[in-house]
């Protein structure tokens, strides 16, 4: 069986890399199931801090495979659904993982790789590589991506690149929020490092839930309901292990039981 991902993890980093170069990492069922078990297992595995999403070859991921689209264009619409589902469901897998993610992009990012990336909790880009949302030259939309991509983008700059199908520059996607960083190739692996250790120094704890706290905080109004929540949050977090060890080493002037070697 042909695999479409290789994962690997030194110390407390995981790498999941898309190695389908030969169609510039193009998507297919396999790739995405493969995908969405991945983050599912390294989700699961305590000793995995963070995960790095990297890809082979020139490009990060170029969308669909083609010789998958030409399936699909046979589908009755409830296999499309049930097709669709498995996308959705991949990407939600991504969003939702418990480790802090990072989308390292070596390349060019096309219509659902676009969504990977925002899916991601962070992105750095080289400064050479080119994004597009190309949906609508095919007659298609941006239906399973739009949530993540809408989240990292903002609606306005969805309205410009959804409906004009342009390719955009790596500086664009800063821009507009797509990737936090771009960087010169040589430079690439260095900003990945730079956050993954910042990561592997945090509580693991703190992290997971800081992941959750974005997710259900933004967009919604501030409101009694939500500073409630708020309250109750911290006050969990400050009665949980690693909330009273984080605070106690801090005050005994000594590195907190989670980092490596304390």
């Amino acid at each position: 069986m042909t695999v479409s991902i290789k994962t690997e993890t030194r110390g407390h980093v995981a790498t999941v890399t898309l190695a389908r170069p030969d169609v510039r990492n193009a998507f297919n069922d396999a790739m995405i199931a493969e995908l969405a078990q991945a983050f599912i297992d390294l989700g699961q595995d305590e000793s995995v801090r963070a995960i790095v999403l990297a890809a082979e070859g020139k490009a990060f991921c170029a969308g669909a495979d083609l010789n998958w689209m030409r399936a699909m264009a046979d589908y009755t619409r409830d296999e499309n659904l049930e097709d669709a589902r498995g996308l959705a469901r991949m990407l939600q897998v991504l969003y939702a993982c418990p480790k802090p993610t990072i989308a390292r992009i070596q390349g060019d990012v096309y219509a659902g790789g676009v969504g990977l990336v925002s899916a991601c909790d962070m992105a750095v880009s080289v400064e050479s590589a080119h994004f597009c949302l190309s949906e609508v030259k095919l007659g298609l939309i941006p239906a399973t991506i739009s949530p993540y991509v809408i989240r990292a983008m903002g609606a306005r700059a969805a309205h410009r690149y959804f409906l004009t199908a342009e390719r955009f520059s790596a500086q664009d996607a800063r821009r507009i929020g797509l990737v936090h960083e771009v960087v010169r190739p040589e430079l690439l692996d260095a900003v990945v490092g730079q956050w993954t250790h910042a990561l592997v120094q945090a509580s693991p704890n703190a992290v997971s839930e800081c992941k959750k706290l974005v997710r259900e905080v933004a967009g919604r109004e501030i409101d009694h309901a939500l500073i409630e929540r708020t309250v109750a949050d911290i006050a969990d977090i400050r009665a949980s292990g690693e909330g009273k060890e984080g605070v106690q080493s801090f005050l005994d002037k000594r590195k907190p039981g989670w980092l490596p070697g304390a």
